[in-house]
């Protein structure tokens, strides 16, 4: 398995609508790197993206894959999963303190690969940050890694789990796997069929960089 630079998917032209979580979500990371002091050319440095496609992510008219969103949330202090949550709109808190409820087509969507990562919980504060899978990606990418633990489980489809410095795992439907935090770890299909995986990964303590 190797690493392979997975394309950043591109948006309709600026002459037409922008897609709207990719408009929150830019917005949210040029509000970030301000915050930090940076301008596009010291994020492009530190994330390793070209500073065109930051600026047309800061816009909304590209929409970055789940690693280079991990890569721009290390950079700005953050994470992947709260850059991704911020193109979906915060939900008030409920006065009853009742379970919070997201419908199937609900929920902030991310590109990877051949596939989609889909947030599982509304905006806002979560002891954890859960969220669904789907892709048929031959290729794992590059390694994902963060300071927190992670779980996922597979629901359907059989997958290659790659942990790196480690022997790959093949993963089938049932199967699960728990990684500490600072292990590099991607993914992908194991025969070209497609899979399915929710992937639960803890919220960063407070103070705690991505």
């Amino acid at each position: 398995m190797h690493t392979e630079l997975l394309p950043e998917r591109d948006l309709p032209t600026a002459d037409r609508v922008v897609d709207e979580q990719a408009r929150l979500v830019g917005e949210h990371i040029r509000a970030l790197r301000r915050s930090a002091r940076l301008t596009l050319v010291q994020l492009a440095e530190r994330t390793g993206l070209s500073h065109p496609f930051l600026s047309q992510a800061e816009r909304g008219h590209s929409r970055a894959s789940m690693v280079s969103l991990e890569k721009i949330a290390a950079a700005l202090d953050t994470t992947q999963v709260a850059l991704l949550a911020a193109g979906a709109p915060v939900r008030d808190e409920p006065d009853d303190r009742g379970p919070e409820v997201l419908r199937s087509g609900e929920g902030a969507r991310g590109p990877f690969s051949s596939g989609e990562a889909r947030l599982l919980v509304h905006a806002g504060p979560h002891a954890f940050e859960p969220l669904e899978w789907k892709g048929d990606n031959t290729e794992p990418g590059e390694y994902f890694e963060h300071r927190e633990d992670e779980f996922l489980t597979v629901l359907a489809g059989d997958v290659l789990l790659d942990l790196r410095g480690q022997d790959v795992v093949r993963l089938g439907p049932g199967d699960s796997a728990y990684y500490r935090g600072g292990t590099g770890h991607r993914w992908c299909s194991a025969d070209g069929s497609a899979f399915h995986m929710i992937v639960v990964k803890e919220t960063p303590r407070a103070g705690a960089a991505s």
